[in-house]
């Protein structure tokens, strides 16, 4: 049977461990602009060409401006958390990531969306860690924009 993805997973600490191998999501569909790549730009200093130049990304392999890949993965957030939210905790973190790859690039004005899956889940002094994979699908197309192993903290 298909899991319902038009429904957020919420979770406790004692949800955890029986949430691995359960998809989640994917979210919606966001659209990335060049006017929030520019400021992505502008806040991290990070002006490659490649993201803020017409000319360029015309005249690049791409063949148009691209987000950066560190934009799309700060989008992580607010796609998972249409997903993903976990109840009765007192703080959530992040904790790193075991391995980031960007598989292809996602032109301006794309759009994209985040699936998920906890892989494993850890005992940590006064909560929870979770291992969570997730992938950024791009409208269109068959490689994703990037897949994330991500190491994320839940405290009691």
């Amino acid at each position: 049977m298909p899991v319902d993805t038009s429904v957020k997973t919420v979770a406790t600490l004692e949800d955890l461990p029986g949430l691995v191998g359960v998809p989640l999501g994917p979210s919606s569909w966001r659209t990335v602009t060049q006017e929030e790549v520019q400021q992505f730009a502008d806040l991290t200093g990070d002006h490659n060409p490649i993201h803020t130049d017409a000319e360029a990304g015309a005249a690049s392999p791409f063949g148009t401006t691209i987000v950066h890949g560190y934009f799309t993965l700060a989008l992580v957030v607010p796609l998972m958390a249409e997903i993903f939210e976990m109840s009765g905790v007192s703080t959530g973190i992040n904790y790193g990531l075991d391995k980031l790859r960007f598989p292809a690039p996602v032109p301006v004005g794309a759009r994209i969306r985040v699936g998920s899956v906890i892989t494993a889940v850890d005992e940590v002094a006064g909560g929870r860690q979770i291992h969570v994979t997730s992938t950024f699908e791009i409208e269109g197309q068959a490689k994703p924009a990037a897949v994330a192993e991500m190491l994320l903290r839940f405290y009691a």
